[in-house]
């Protein structure tokens, strides 16, 4: 059975955040055809986009190898964020929990159901940063991850998520 390497970032900004995204993992690496291979620290976030006023989002990126087809994948993210009581409503609107497929091996893809590279990753911090973290040496569009993460606009106002207490800063991002 061939396995691919996928990149998937995980987003939560209503109810039990942090379980939501520990729990979404579990259901994400459920099924055989899922393995993780890497996650990474959490990192708390402003809504970037949508309505205003939304809570601060907590944000994951995990590595997994997968035997499913890029549509099978996303069907599979798609269940998931079903489970987690997901509510497709006003675009980038607060939601309990939102999986994205960034990339799937190196597959380009322009189809509007699952464009790859995911076609705003190259300039979401709170999506290359956590990816920076599993993978130094990955790359977006021929650039590293870590590279990208600090040129984006929102990286200042990541901060490290640890569960506990008051979130503290992100070593190199300017307040």
């Amino acid at each position: 059975m061939n396995y691919t390497r996928a990149v998937l970032a995980l987003g939560s900004n209503l109810g039990e955040r942090s379980d939501t995204l520990s729990s979404a993992v579990a259901d994400l690496v459920d099924p055989p055809e899922v393995r993780l291979l890497a996650i990474s620290p959490i990192v708390q976030t402003k809504a970037v986009g949508g309505p205003p006023g939304q809570p601060d989002f907590l944000n994951m990126v995990i590595a997994v190898e997968t035997s499913l087809l890029p549509e099978g994948l996303l069907r599979h993210c798609q269940a998931v964020e079903k489970k987690h009581l997901r509510v497709r409503g006003v675009r980038w609107g607060p939601r309990t929990l939102d999986v994205d497929v960034i990339t799937y091996g190196d597959l380009a893809s322009a189809d509007p159901e699952l464009t790859l590279p995911h076609p705003r990753a190259a300039e979401r911090a709170f999506v290359l940063y956590p990816w920076s973290l599993i993978d130094p040496a990955a790359e977006l569009n021929g650039e590293r991850v870590g590279e990208l993460a600090a040129r984006a606009a929102d990286f200042a106002d990541l901060v490290p998520f640890d569960g506990f207490g008051e979130p503290h800063g992100v070593a190199g991002a300017e307040s």
